[in-house]
């Protein structure tokens, strides 16, 4: 009695790693190719140009700032390969088993006729129609159907293709830049070309007493890489001493002033070498008395008598 069990159980185990391992049609596989790059940052450094000279004669200077980065390139070919396969589903066997005997007699058939053709017959006559009929036979396998197909991950090859260094050098585009100014750090930006203009007469530096700072330190910070760069830019004595009495040229309140105190600024402030300061106050007098034409008029002839600065007329055409 016991022998018979086993016997029965092992009939059964054996039927069902039958129908386990049966059910799936395989199919031939599938690859798919692509190309993968690695980049890796070897190096990464930036650069402060303060230009030239190294000591600040004028209260202007354009800082440049560079990132550079250097990168070891290397190129994959990877190729994917996948397992196909027709998956099981028991009720296709009600059709796929009466096709399968049609098929498989049609193979023979093609065969046969294959000899007196001389062999010029196609394979999915000959070869396919009897590959179609054994697998609609079996009930345990569905025929193959690229319609129903599916697949999974069969493996993973790479193949190096190239390696190379690669080197880039990009502005500090609208970026963060600390100028420290004796005990004061100030927070700056470049612009979209990663240039710092520096000007001691305008905010943050104006409010600032800067007779006694003899340099400026430049830093600046990747807090993602934490890379950073310092530099300096000295400031020369006699800039110094002239950016107090500049300040009071430009800042003091002009609406109060006669013509000739306006003029007597301009004048002042390129005796002093401050040449881009005195045309800018300049634009700014005439702006001020654009609505007074009379007013504009003895100021642009006050410049031109007093001054000896050639003005263009805003009001001529």
């Amino acid at each position: 009695m016991f022998k018979r069990n086993t016997q029965a159980l092992g009939g059964a185990a054996l039927c069902g790693a039958l129908l386990v391992g049966g059910c799936a049609n395989h199919m031939s596989q599938r690859s798919e190719h692509e190309e993968r790059i690695e980049r890796k940052l070897l190096d990464h450094s930036l650069q402060i140009d303060v230009g030239e000279p190294k000591v600040l004669e004028l209260p202007q200077r354009r800082v440049r700032i560079h990132e550079q980065k250097t990168f070891e390139i290397t190129e994959f070919e990877v190729t994917r390969r996948y397992d196909r396969y027709t998956p099981y589903q028991p009720w296709r066997e009600l059709y796929e088993v009466p096709l399968g005997v049609v098929a498989v007699v049609a193979g023979v058939g093609a065969n046969v006729a294959n000899i007196f053709a001389l062999g010029n017959l196609p394979d999915n006559m000959t070869h396919g129609w009897l590959s179609y009929g054994v697998d609609g036979l079996n009930p345990f396998m569905n025929v193959q159907s690229h319609g129903r197909a599916q697949q999974n991950l069969g493996g993973i090859d790479e193949t190096q293709r190239d390696k190379r260094l690669e080197h880039s050098s990009l502005p500090w585009s609208e970026r963060p830049v600390q100028v420290t100014a004796g005990k004061q750090t100030h927070e700056l930006t470049t612009d979209r070309n990663g240039v710092l203009r520096l000007s001691l007469l305008d905010s943050p530096f104006a409010e600032q007493d800067l007779s006694h700072i003899s340099t400026l330190k430049i830093s600046v910070e990747d807090a993602q890489d934490d890379e950073h760069s310092d530099s300096s830019l000295a400031i020369s004595a006699t800039l110094r001493d002239k950016l107090l009495e500049a300040h009071a040229l430009i800042y003091d309140d002009l609406e109060d002033d006669e013509v000739n105190q306006w003029v007597h600024r301009v004048k002042r402030l390129s005796e002093l070498g401050l040449e881009e300061e005195a045309s800018e106050l300049e634009q700014s007098l005439i702006e001020l008395t654009r609505n007074d034409p009379e007013l504009q008029q003895e100021f642009l002839k006050a410049l031109t008598r007093d001054a000896g600065r050639l003005v263009a007329d805003p009001g001529a055409k």
